[in-house]
């Protein structure tokens, strides 16, 4: 299937010249077709409920059960497998609110270490399909395949579906996919069939299609926006048309002009392999409030340990620390401090948001802890020496981090804790 077939099986991948509803070779019903299957090459591909995903391969005992990951009767859903969503569950929910919902529900804490391992895998297959990757975090990517179709001897499509099966196949978890004209379209389309789902968006049927949905649909429109437009009577992406863009950026500034390109299916960005994330943070909130220096430095340090972690995994490094903190009354406090180079450690991460965290707690009790850093660059582009000459010591613990790690990388992420990894932050 090279040229401008129409529709395709996604089991066996047989291609389908017919009308037929079911697959003419194995019977499935997954029958993928669309008049612009063949000239489309912008996918977004979706893991479904990744971290659930994972730890249900890992453990087949849960495989019929709800499944949440996350923790603390105070802590937020990190995500949630199918079972659980069908409960009402979904990714942010308070625990407390989730398992009311869902009160037979499995609860696990986070594995980061195994998801980063995971999404490597998926990245690897990714790889050989085209160089054309931008991902959004560990379980979302989109994938340009345009000029790939005289290399794999199948159109973008069929491509995508291949790559589909070999995550499910190879790796065990499975994965969304959304084809169209552009970025726009189709991160909404990988969204539409979910779990296991294939869905086009084509330039035929995009005006459409978008006119009826919510002004929230458009990615970058959050609570805040969709309020604020909703309250000036833009409910609908089609009320967006209706609104010159003079008037849409009078309103909003330069979201305004975004608004109508994407009312009417315009979006010109490309797949960028390079572009960095803004940031890369963690946080934790606890099942109490906490008032002593000693058991919020516990978190900070395991928090800083996951942020080291997902920059070494992706190879960034950060200039800016940020330490975030929320009191028991919810009022937010925030304190960043510069770095004079970028940093991937530990340790670095951990003793700026130290100081100031000790500059922060005048006595104060906190519901959350959170560090992360920012101004992120290539760290194969940086030199971090961790060399201060108020901390003759800097060097040495560096040096000792990256021994930890390539011990990690040999036996596991558990090989070997610092001292201060133990402690219980209680």
């Amino acid at each position: 299937m090279t040229g401008a077939g129409t529709a395709f099986c996604r089991d066996c991948l047989t291609p389908i010249p017919g009308p037929e509803r079911r697959c003419p070779v194995c019977r499935s019903p997954r029958v993928l077709r669309h008049a612009e299957l063949g000239a489309l090459s912008m996918a977004h591909m979706d893991c479904d409920a990744f971290y659930a995903s994972v730890e249900k391969r890992d453990d087949p005992s849960l495989a019929d059960k709800p499944l949440i990951i996350g923790g603390g009767k105070r802590g937020v859903v990190s995500t949630a497998c199918y079972i659980a969503r069908m409960n009402g569950v979904h990714s942010a929910m308070p625990m407390f609110k989730a398992l009311k919902l869902c009160p037979d529900a499995v609860v696990l804490k986070p594995q980061m270490d195994k998801y980063v391992a995971v999404s490597r895998q998926i990245r690897a297959l990714m790889e050989e399909l085209t160089p054309l990757i931008e991902p959004l975090s560990l379980d979302e990517a989109f994938l340009d395949l345009s000029g790939t179709e005289r290399l794999h001897g199948a159109i973008p499509a069929l491509s995508m579906a291949r790559l589909a099966q070999r995550i499910e196949t190879d790796i065990g978890v499975t994965v969304s996919v959304g084809l169209a004209d552009c970025k726009f379209l189709a991160k909404i389309a990988s969204d539409l069939d979910k779990p296991r789902g294939f869905s086009v968006i084509g330039r035929g049927e995009a005006l459409d299609f978008l006119a009826p949905r919510p002004v929230r649909t458009i990615w970058g429109v959050g609570a805040a926006l969709a309020g604020k437009l909703e309250r000036d009577g833009l409910h609908r992406i089609a009320d967006l048309r209706a609104v010159a863009p003079e008037d849409l950026m009078a309103r909003y500034g330069s979201m305004g002009k975004r608004l109508h390109d994407l009312s009417f299916a315009r979006d010109t960005r490309s797949v960028n392999p390079r572009e960095a994330p803004k940031s890369i943070s963690s946080e934790t909130t606890f099942s109490d409030d906490i008032s002593t220096l000693e058991a919020l430095d516990a978190h900070l340090w395991r928090l800083a340990e996951k942020v080291s972690a997902r920059c070494k995994a992706k190879d960034y490094a950060g200039r800016t620390v940020t330490l975030k903190l929320k009191t028991a009354d919810f009022r937010l406090v925030t304190r960043s401090h510069s770095l004079t180079a970028p940093t991937q450690l530990a340790d670095t991460i951990y003793r700026s948001g130290r100081e100031m965290l000790e500059k922060a707690m005048e006595g104060r009790a906190f519901r959350l802890i959170g560090v992360g850093v920012s101004s992120l660059s290539a760290a194969a582009e940086t030199v971090d020496t961790s060399d201060d000459l108020f901390d003759p010591q800097a060097p040495v613990r560096a040096k000792a981090e990256r021994a930890m790690d390539a011990v990690r990388a040999r036996y596991g992420a558990d090989a070997v804790e610092k001292g201060r990894g133990f402690r219980d932050g209680k």
